[in-house]
């Protein structure tokens, strides 16, 4: 059943090896929340935002720089719902051949509250929560979080007044994720992100969508995504199924064949999708109501 208001998330950025791939990845703070502007002038209720290192462009969980995207976005005075990622802190680069204990230098594994430090700082509306480990990619990382660490997580978001948008990367993380709300770590309004296609997770397909989708609990609220050149076919298949949607730079390069996108273009071309299917985008105040949220801080 199509919804009759559609939220569109926009991710605008990621902590993935995209600079270099594509010319104007935000990486900067400015860059990142002028991104989250422009894609939530697009239509975009929500702009989910990771932070990158400026000097190299790779992810970080660095404070200061999400203080500053944040600040910069409230700053501009509009009613966006500010979603940051809280995946920062479980990456896990095992060591080559006979030496796995040899962590690479990329290892970046801390505990809950470290992880939340953002989070418990600026009180953005949303933040996510991975909710299981994963082979992350085809080559030797992991992404590590164990059921304590995410149950301890799920108490310090709640405990913030933030909500957990549980990030399912694949069928266990479904089934834990469940578990969590049945515990009662949830709100009664449960927040699903289903993510798609991310190697070695969840494949990305129409089947998968549906069995995701029909397993979720009653009272969730849901979105999900597929990478790359599916996005914008699980933006049709997660509307026709009743979901919500993101989009965004951090999933998807490419508005067409050949043709670098932008978070704004990604937006529109969502928004084209969800009206052709004959829902229609849902605006901040209307998306709060959805999910349950509070009135944003001043």
């Amino acid at each position: 059943m199509i919804t009759p208001k559609t939220i569109i998330t926009c991710a605008v950025t990621g902590a993935g090896d995209t600079v270099g791939k594509h010319p104007a990845i935000p990486v900067t703070p400015e860059q990142i929340a002028n991104a989250a502007l422009e894609a939530h002038n697009a239509g975009a209720a929500v702009v989910h935002c990771h932070v990158r290192d400026p000097k190299t462009g790779k992810g970080t969980r660095n404070v200061d720089y999400y203080a500053e995207v944040v600040e910069r976005i409230r700053a501009a005075k509009t009613d966006v719902i500010i979603n940051l990622t809280a995946g920062m802190g479980g990456d896990l680069v095992i060591g080559e051949g006979d030496r796995p204990m040899d962590f690479g230098p990329d290892t970046d594994v801390v505990g809950p509250e470290e992880r939340l430090a953002h989070v418990k700082l600026l009180k953005p509306e949303i933040c996510t929560l991975d909710c299981g480990s994963l082979n992350f990619g085809d080559g030797n990382t992991l992404v590590v979080q164990t059921p304590n660490q995410l149950r301890e997580q799920a108490r310090l978001i709640k405990s913030y007044g933030v909500k957990a948008e549980m990030e399912i990367f694949d069928s266990g993380n479904l089934w834990f994720a469940k578990q969590l709300c049945e515990e009662g770590l949830m709100d009664d309004r449960p927040l699903f992100q289903l993510c798609l296609g991310i190697p070695w997770g969840a494949p990305v397909s129409a089947a998968t969508a549906v069995y995701q989708s029909q397993m979720l609990p009653p009272n969730a609220v849901w979105a999900g995504f597929g990478i790359g050149r599916w996005q914008m076919p699980m933006v049709a298949q997660m509307v026709v199924l009743g979901g919500h949607v993101r989009v965004g730079l951090e999933d998807n390069l490419y508005l067409d064949r050949g043709v670098y996108a932008s978070n704004g273009s990604l937006v529109e071309r969502a928004v084209k999708i969800i009206e052709l299917l004959g829902s229609s985008v849902a605006s901040p105040a209307e998306a709060r109501a959805i999910l349950g949220l509070k009135q944003p801080a001043a």
